[in-house]
Formats: structure tokens, sequence, C-alpha cells
């Protein structure tokens, strides 16, 4: 096999540089040699990418590998290969693993695991606070010098506005850029709470989780970073009001920045009348409203990155009675077809606002050198190709080990055909490559 591959004739779309052509891309030796049209293969091999499109490969800011403690949920070596058939290059994983990502040996296995796999440049997320306890800070110093760039507790708040606060000062004093991502949702307002609460919470006689809850611990994570002029992130934003706080901070000039996923901008409350455990969440579905204000938000850049919150749970555990069943959905397979399909098409988004959500804006929060574009001569060759009209069905087996994907049965248009990490495909056609 050649060591060079031309991508013939796509559509090139870079939000990074704003580059939006039809041409070639040329990589060889893990960068991308050279762009235009016309180029010779000399012995390349090619790629006949017509009608299709070239974009920087995806970057997820919110993953749960699961692994080290829970493989038999996912593993880094089938998450990232999930993440690659999905369109990723790169990955963020979450802290909540056992034993928890709160010290630097964690974050080196994760590290050498991912680079087993080779698959997708995975960047760990470290805890704010030891154990995921919410008593006392974990050694962010030590992950810091690692190459973390991100802390987050996630599955939790930051339990008190003072432990945010020393996190926030703490994260300040490195001169690299580190970000505190919090999980918004106030615990004794969601104590118990299956899903949003709302007139289908009481028809279905299920305990509820309000839109206050997210209003609440988002208007205090925001006078904190206000306070301490730290970087804050808002994890899964779900609420009309939670999206409006965020954009009142950056004009105030805050320094904020949030995400949305995939499943909040297409489903709602509604979704879980037949009480289908796979539409189960935290923060939960909300309603109509709500699903319209994360789509403005996004397309505003209120809302700078869409993340998957990829949550892979054992058959067995999610498919038990819904009060027990845990929350969340895998993603990582879905997210582009999903985005594509319910944030596009409709015209709540343009192509270009979607892709830079998925691609430059969690790569500048994450700080994943090489990833997000631009799409220029000499940069690493993190590439996704993908047909934005091919329609298809999400069905079991997925490439994850888990099976709990809220989008099981629907139609999605767009799919991956080819995904390349530093000029290595590590998909073609569709498929994995190993």
């Amino acid at each position: 096999m050649s060591d060079q591959i031309l991508i013939r004739g796509a559509r090139v779309m870079d939000p990074a540089s704003g580059r939006d052509e039809t041409t070639d891309v040329l990589v060889g030796r893990g960068v991308i040699a050279e762009i235009g049209r016309g180029l010779a293969d000399d012995g390349a091999e090619v790629l006949d990418a017509a009608g299709l499109i070239v974009a920087p490969g995806l970057v997820d800011l919110h993953t749960h590998l699961r692994e080290p403690g829970e493989e038999h949920k996912e593993t880094i070596a089938t998450g990232t290969r999930a993440a690659a058939v999905g369109g990723y290059t790169a990955v963020s994983s979450m802290a909540n693993t056992d034993p928890v990502t709160d010290h630097a040996a964690i974050v080196a296995e994760i590290r050498e695991k991912a680079a087993q796999a080779g698959l997708a440049d995975v960047f760990p997320v470290g805890a704010v606070t030891k154990g995921l306890e919410g008593e006392s800070l974990a050694e962010m110093g030590e992950m810091v010098a690692a190459g973390v760039r991100v802390f987050s507790d996630d599955g939790r708040a930051v339990p008190t506005a003072r432990m945010l606060r020393n996190a926030l000062t703490y994260a300040r004093a490195f001169p690299i850029g580190v970000v505190i991502a919090d999980h918004c949702e106030e615990p004794s307002l969601v104590e118990r709470g299956q899903m949003h609460e709302g007139v289908n919470s009481y028809s279905l006689g299920l305990a509820g989780r309000p839109a206050e809850a997210e209003e609440i611990m988002v208007a205090r994570d925001i006078a904190v970073a206000r306070l301490t002029g730290g970087r804050i992130h808002i994890c899964h934003l779900s609420a009309a009001r939670a999206v409006a706080l965020v954009g009142e901070a950056k004009a105030d000039g805050v320094r904020i920045t949030a995400e949305v996923t995939p499943h909040h901008l297409t489903f709602t409350d509604e979704d879980l009348l037949t009480y289908d455990s796979n539409f189960k969440m935290h923060p939960p579905l909300r309603s109509a409203d709500d699903r319209a204000a994360l789509a403005a938000g996004l397309a505003d850049g209120t809302i700078d990155a869409i993340a998957t919150d990829h949550a892979p749970h054992a058959v067995e555990e999610k498919e038990s009675e819904f009060d027990l069943s845990p929350p969340g959905t895998i993603g990582l397979e879905t997210a582009l077809a999903a985005v594509l399909t319910h944030a596009v098409a409709p015209g709540h988004v343009t192509l270009m606002r979607a892709l830079e959500a998925m691609t430059s804006a969690p790569a500048r929060i994450l700080g994943a050198e090489g990833h997000g574009g631009p799409i220029e001569a000499g940069r690493p060759a993190n590439l996704v190709v993908f047909d934005p009209n091919e329609e298809w069905l999400v069905e079991a087996p997925f490439v994850s080990k888990a099976r709990n994907c809220a989008f099981l049965g629907k139609r999605l248009t767009g799919r991956v055909r080819y995904t390349m990490l530093r000029g290595d495909l590590t998909v073609a056609d569709g498929k994995a490559t190993r």
C-alpha cells in the first residue's frame, strides 16, 4: 500500500480556516502534503470522494470510556473504535473511572492503552476532587504536568461554591489554559429524579428533575467564575434559561464555554412516554421549548461545542426497571449523522457552524493540539470524509460494546466513509480498519 493517499474531488469544509471548496487533498507521512485541484496521484492510493465532504477529524469533549474499572461496559479500545467509526480523531475520557482519574498514574494508563489501540487520541479529563467525593481537591498540579487540561467531576456537580472557587483559583495558577467543567444540576432538587419535571413526568408517575436545578448551578458557576477569573465550562446544557445565562455571562466577559449533546438537540421528554430507558439521561431530555433554545444557542455561538456524552452501559443494567436503569446513551457512532439530520437539515444551524462545533471549537477548549484543523499543508492529517446524503438505519450491534442508544431504530442521514489519524486510515469504506 502506498504511503500517500490522494482524496480526489471532495468538498473540503474547514471551519478553522473558513475553507469551503471542491478540491483534492494529498496526504503523506502523516501530514497534509498538498491541497489543490487536479493533483497528480504519483502512485498514491486514490480515494474517489466526489460528492463527499472532507472536514477536520471530529473532537469530543465528553466521552465515557469506562476503563479502568468498568470494562464490561466499554474499553478504551472499543470506545475509540466507535469514535473512529463516527468520524472522531480525538476524544476526552471523563474522570468517573474506577479508580477515579484523580492522579497522574491513571492518566498515564489511559494514554498508554489509547496509544496501543491507535484509533483516536485520548485526552483524559482529571477529577476536580479526590475520588469525586467533593471534599478536597484532587492532585491537579500533578495531572497538569501529565498533560491534563480539563478537570471535571462529571456525573456530579462540584458540591460547594467554595470548592469551585478553590478549583478555579488553582487552575488560574498554571500558565497553560486549564478548564473546570461542571455537571450543573443542584443535587437537592434532582434526588431520585427520573426525567424532566413537567406534565409528562406527572402523567407517567415519575419523579422529576426540574430545569431550575440546572439554572441554579449554572448561575452559581458563572458567579464564581466571575469572582475568580477562571475558565468554566458547562457540560451538556439542556435548559432554555441556562442557555440565556451563558449568553449573558459571555456578554459580561466571563470566561465561560458550554456544550450540548445531539440527543438534547433531537428528543424531548415526550419520547419517554413509552418508558424506554434509552431516553433516560442526566440531565434529562426536556421540553420542545428547551430544545429550540439549545438549537438557537448553538447557532448563535452561545453554545460553543457539540459533545456526545457517550455513556455505555451493560445490556442487563440498562434494560432493568426504569427507575433502576442507569442514565445515559451511547453517541459516538451516531453524533455526526444526528446533527446533520436534526440540526442542519431543518435549518437550525448551518453545516459549517455544526462542523465548527464538532471540530475546532472543542479542540480549542480541550487544548487538543493537531486536531480541529486547519486543513492546510504541513498540518497533521487528522481528517474525516463523510457522505452528507447517505440515509441509514441505526441498529445493533454497534462497534461500541454497548447498545443503549437513543437513536436505535431511527433513520439518519449522513455517514462516515473514512477517518484518518495522522495519515493512517482508521476507518475505510465505513468500517474500522482494526
